[in-house]
């Protein structure tokens, strides 16, 4: 997958208002636009009737077509509108699935499109097809590693966790990842990613997950004090990308406590205890 295939240099949307009405406009940022109409940053009209969530997303070859495009969508009826949500809606309905080996070169395509683009990651130098079809099976042999694909099969994200420290006393402690592809925000396939790393996690037995992320990022840290996570800790001015210094915070989320001694951790759950976990967040 080339990395031009990861993020369209323009989007046309449209975003679902209070009393069920739309807002048609385009971006070069899904993500980045849509939090703005949600706090009251955006148009005029998700100001007045309050932004709920995205209902379409189409890529655009560029800013001229996406405006194009957006004056096209403007030009529907109310039903024709409803017809396109309904329709992207279901096709980009997340389809959860432990990954394979196979799916090695989507997620790396997808990891470094942020290794070249972003400070969500502070790599630098682009990961390598053989390190990341290594980097699966390590990763499978201890933890979850999950992906969520829509209806074309397309990835639209991954989510995974490995061990935290190498040493034996922190064996019960996991890392936890995710990425999405740039134009997956509004789908679900974060938050449905997420919700069944973290299940399989308690599942398995291990009793602290913890997350690096790059400081500042306000999106994530909202993301993860949703599923309960704490900040526990703040290393300011301690790495350079893109041109500027940021920092790391370290997130916390407990899955259990305790003061006995931990039984060992299930490095492996049966397939029918992950399939029903699966099923339960996306198919």
């Amino acid at each position: 997958m080339e990395e031009r295939e990861l993020a369209a240099p323009a989007y046309v949307y449209m975003v679902r208002c209070g009393g069920g009405r739309l807002y048609t406009g385009w971006t070069n940022d899904p993500a980045a636009r849509l939090h703005a109409h949600r706090t009251g940053r955006g148009a005029k009209a998700t100001r007045a009737f309050g932004a709920l969530t995205l209902a379409y997303l189409e890529p655009c070859a560029d800013k001229s077509a996406a405006l194009r495009r957006e004056a096209a969508l403007k030009k529907l009826t109310k039903a024709e509108k409803e017809a396109l949500c309904a329709g992207w809606a279901e096709a980009s309905r997340p389809r959860l699935a432990m990954a394979s080996r196979a799916d090695a070169a989507d997620i790396l395509a997808l990891y470094n499109w942020y290794v070249r683009n972003r400070t969500a990651t502070y790599q630098i130098t682009p990961s390598t097809l053989p390190e990341y079809e290594r980097w699966v099976e390590d990763t499978l042999a201890r933890a979850p590693l999950l992906t969520a694909r829509d209806a074309a099969g397309r990835l639209m994200g991954y989510a995974c966790a490995h061990p935290y420290h190498p040493r034996e006393a922190f064996a019960w402690d996991v890392e936890s990842t995710i990425y999405c592809a740039p134009d997956a925000c509004g789908t679900g396939a974060a938050h449905a990613l997420y919700a069944a790393l973290l299940e399989l996690l308690e599942r398995q037995g291990y009793w602290n997950v913890y997350a690096l992320v790059a400081d500042p990022n306000p999106a994530s840290e909202r993301f993860h004090e949703k599923f309960g996570f704490a900040c526990v800790g703040r290393q300011p001015h301690c790495a350079y990308k893109l041109g500027r210094w940021g920092g790391l915070s370290t997130w916390w989320l407990p899955l259990r406590k305790g003061a006995g001694a931990p039984p060992p951790v299930r490095l492996q759950l049966e397939p029918e205890e992950v399939a029903a976990v699966l099923a339960k967040y996306g198919g």
